[in-house]
């Protein structure tokens, strides 16, 4: 399971409007790369894809995880920082047993 924050959510809703996505969701993914071995993708979509499992959380918002990616994405909190400088989606991953300071990679 993953869960959305209300700010994630909220963030969701209004970048999905500003790209004029009605109905769709955020894919959420993991694939190698990275400071520290694997990394975190995003990408906007209108519906899921076969084998996806759909996660929906507050004001509806939806992510998209495929199977692989969930293995290392399973217990994750995606949360919203709106700090004027770290701006952006953050994950609170309990899998990640290590992460780079870009908080955009990790290790498993």
């Amino acid at each position: 399971m993953i869960e959305i924050s209300e700010t994630a959510a909220r963030k969701i809703r209004t970048l999905m409007a500003n790209q004029g996505i009605d109905d769709g969701g955020l894919r959420v993914g993991v694939k190698g790369g990275g400071c520290s071995g694997l990394s975190y993708i995003f990408a906007w979509e209108k519906q899921p894809r076969l084998g996806d499992q759909v996660f929906e959380g507050p004001l509806g918002a939806k992510l998209y995880v495929d199977k692989k990616s969930l293995l290392y994405l399973n217990g994750t909190v995606l949360e919203y920082d709106t700090n004027l400088v770290t701006r952006g989606f953050v994950f609170q991953n309990p899998n990640a047993k290590t992460t780079c300071g870009c908080g955009s990679s990790f290790g498993a």
